[in-house]
């Protein structure tokens, strides 16, 4: 089932076009990666999804209802969860507090009422045991989990109050290969919980393991759209280096 399709969508700013004609589809129980080199509009491209812009031209279809996005709330509402690279916690809180960070819920009556702690403690466990995550404790603060394990709170969270299409912004950018392979093996649970995922990524490496589906994307036009066995590793990364550009460039280096 298609949960997010964009046909033919873009997004310009001024006079600089930041994207132009990218389609996508985003399925239950498949993982979408989008690749592309710095300023090759993956940026964009999470703002229209997200809520936070709304594009120019083209369809944006949740649903199979044709929509403009008004805001990040009206997303999350619509069931679409992003994950930015900086993950907007907060260090000093434990892991339970930043997991219920804007939607704690509290129980007692009027002037009693009060969040329920003992609440959120056993959820944020049960469901980082549910997606396989083993922290020692969900009372250590979070910013003395690795980059990684915050990753995986961060998606654990957006699967817990029913994300249906999870965006992820660079998941892997600033982590060790150890780390990478957590994030991703919660990629692929993501997925395997019947979300939607879009993998936003400039590693081919990272998107071959995972993704069901590769969208490039070079200066905020779209140069490629395959299914998993249309296309190879080295093809996939032959094209992020890019391309003919990269052999043209290679022939100019070689000694003579």
């Amino acid at each position: 089932m298609t949960l997010v399709e964009l046909a033919d969508v873009s997004k310009q700013y001024g006079n600089i076009r930041a994207l132009e004609g990218v389609s996508l589809e985003v399925n239950e129980d498949e993982i979408t990666c989008v690749l592309g080199d710095n300023g090759a509009g993956k940026s964009t491209l999470i703002k229209i999804i997200s809520g936070l812009h709304q594009h120019d031209g083209g369809t944006l279809r949740i649903d199979g209802e044709e929509t403009k996005l008004s805001s990040p709330r009206d997303a999350l509402d619509r069931g679409i969860a992003t994950v930015y690279q900086d993950l907007a916690v907060v260090p000093l809180m434990p892991v339970w507090r930043n997991f219920f960070l804007g939607s704690e819920p509290r129980k007692g009556r009027g002037p009693f009422k009060r969040m329920d702690v003992d609440y959120m403690r056993r959820a944020t466990w049960a469901e980082l045991r549910n997606m396989g995550i083993d922290l020692r404790d969900v009372d250590q603060p979070i910013g003395t989990l690795s980059g990684g394990e915050r990753q995986c709170v961060a998606i654990a969270r957006a699967v817990h109050f029913g994300a249906r299409v999870l965006v992820l912004d660079e998941p892997t950018a600033a982590l060790g290969v150890k780390q990478s392979g957590v994030v991703l093996k919660m990629v692929a649970t993501a997925r395997d919980e019947g979300l939607g995922v879009v993998f936003i990524t400039h590693n081919p490496h990272h998107a071959y393991m995972v993704g069901d589906r590769f969208v490039l994307l070079k200066r905020g036009a779209m140069v490629g759209n395959y299914a998993r066995d249309e296309i190879t590793l080295d093809e996939l990364t032959r094209q992020m280096a890019g391309g003919n550009d990269l052999d043209d460039l290679r022939h100019e280096l070689e000694r003579s």
